[in-house]
Formats: structure tokens, sequence, C-alpha cells
């Protein structure tokens, strides 16, 4: 059984030595790549000096990076973790043998027990909730810790995903492709520690509770597009019986159409009213088939 673990970096110079030789320490059979994201500090230099394979991925952006290792390693399970030392390299051994005794596709490292009192900002913990939340009500799914960045995947997994992706979304992109190809998803609780001195966090509560926001819109749009086109196209319906009815009362009244413009304006907004939501019906069935063709294409896969 060919093992790897695959680890994303930038600027963790002060924490990667240690993530290397622990996971070395664990799993001693086990190849260990370092993905640097053109770090400005010595973490290619520390990696490096503790073991691990080092390779350089220019272009900045997790997504970017996770792209590059699903790529460029093979394996039969990879082991992918952050490389800040906040998660403990113990537990891999103990998902790595719940992925096999269970047959699963990705096994998560589920940190909710312990993620609120490990020093993490509270608005990261809000949002992770948030994300989570949308996840679970769009899809039906009922995971604990969408953003977790501690992960043992299958080789059908990796090899399956179509990943675009950035930043923090990676990780959300890979659990919805998990659930929509029905693969077989685990979440293992795990300790989740406080970050090694040095080591910074690469998240910022504003900019990301912003993309947060605006990742959940997309989830909607792309996944459910009945529900964001159907309300779109409910409240031009509404704005335009408000402002054509004073219109429609006036032209019963006195068989003249005194607001011409209004009557315009109301007739422009039911007609885009319906063609959004002809619109949704059409993305919606659109999105459903491209679910059936990436669950069969995942199937067939070995």
């Amino acid at each position: 059984m060919n093992v790897c673990v695959i680890i994303p970096c930038f600027n963790e110079a002060s924490a990667i030595g240690k993530v290397v030789s622990d996971f070395k320490s664990v799993l001693p059979d086990a190849e260990i790549h370092v993905f640097d994201n053109a770090s400005l500090d010595d973490t290619r230099e520390v990696a490096s000096h503790a073991g691990a394979q080092v390779h350089n991925v220019s272009q900045r952006g997790k997504g970017n990076v996770v792209r590059a290792m699903f790529r460029d390693i093979e394996a039969d399970y990879y082991i992918m973790v952050d490389g800040d030392g906040t998660y403990p390299a113990h537990y891999a051994s103990e998902m790595l043998g719940v992925i096999v005794d269970m047959n699963a596709d990705i096994v998560i490292g589920d940190r909710m027990i312990t993620y609120e009192n490990s020093g993490s900002r509270s608005g990261h913990f809000a949002g992770n909730k948030i994300l989570t939340g949308a996840v679970n009500y769009l899809f039906g799914s009922n995971i604990n810790d969408l953003l977790s960045g501690y992960r043992v995947l299958s080789r059908r997994f990796v090899k399956s995903i179509p990943l675009f992706a950035e930043g923090f979304e990676v990780e959300t992109a890979m659990s919805i492709h998990a659930i929509e190809v029905d693969a077989n998803v685990v979440e293992y609780p795990i300790e989740y520690l406080e970050r090694i001195d040095g080591s910074e966090s690469k998240l910022n509560t504003v900019s990301d509770g912003l993309r947060i926001g605006w990742t959940v819109f997309k989830l909607f749009k792309d996944h459910k597009p009945k529900i964001i086109y159907g309300l779109v196209a409910s409240l031009l319906f509404i704005l335009s019986l408000l402002v054509g009815i004073p219109v429609v009362t006036e032209f019963l009244r006195t068989g003249l159409v005194p607001k011409f413009p209004s009557a315009i304006l109301a007739s422009g907004m039911m007609i885009v009213s319906f063609m959004f939501g002809f619109s949704g019906l059409i993305l919606s069935a659109i999105s459903k088939s491209r679910r059936e063709i990436k669950k069969l294409s995942f199937i067939s896969m070995r």
C-alpha cells in the first residue's frame, strides 16, 4: 500500500520541520511531499532538511497547490494536512486505518470538539459553521467540519475531482464533489492544536467572511439555481404588479393610460421575471445532468 503525505505550505518555516518529522515518525514508510507556494521565508530549506521531498508551486493560491499535488503525486492513499502544526500527526495512522477498513473514499478530521478552545479566532469558527450549514442544507448531507485541512483520500477520489477552487474554497469543493458523486465520506474526531510560535494564520476575518458569503451565494446559484432565479423572478413579478396595477385600474376606469412609462416598466419587469423563472428551470436540469455524469464517471474509476 503506497501512502503519501502531501503538505501545502506558505511561509511556515517555524512549523514545517516539526510537521514533517512527526509524520515521518508516525508513518515511516510513507513519502512526505511538501508543496511550497512561493514562500518568502525558509520553508523549503527547513522542509528539505527534515526529510521531505519539496516541490515549488509559483502560482499563488491553495487551489493551485492542491491541483499540483493531485496531478503530480501517485499513491494508493493520500494524507493531506496543512503545514502549520495544528493537526496532530498521530491521527494519520488511525484515519488511514478507517479509510481502509470502511472502504471509504475520504476521511475528514473533525475538529469541532476542540476548535472553539484552540485559540482560533471566533470569526473563523462561525464562518466554518455557516458554510457547513449551507452545504448540508443544499445537499442534505451531515458534515460537521467542512473546512478541515486534515484529510485522508483514496486514489479514486483524488483522480476524479475537477478542482478549480481557490483559497479555503478548496476544502468546500472537495466535500461537495464527494457528496455529488455519492462517495463514502467518514468523519473522524481529532484534536485541533494551537499554532506553533512564529506561525501565523493566512486567514483574514473580514475579507474571508465576505468570501464565505460570496461562496454561499455561488453554491446556491450553481447547485440550486431554481432558488436564486426563482427569488429574482418572484421579486420582479411582485414589483411589476405594484407598478402595473394602478395603470390597469386607471385604464379600466377611464379607458386611458396616462402613466405610459409605468406601463412599459411593468411589462418589461413581468417579461424579465418569466425569463428568470424559465432560466432557473433550465439551469436546474443542466445541474442535475452534470451531477449524474460526474457520478457515473466516479463509479467507473478504479
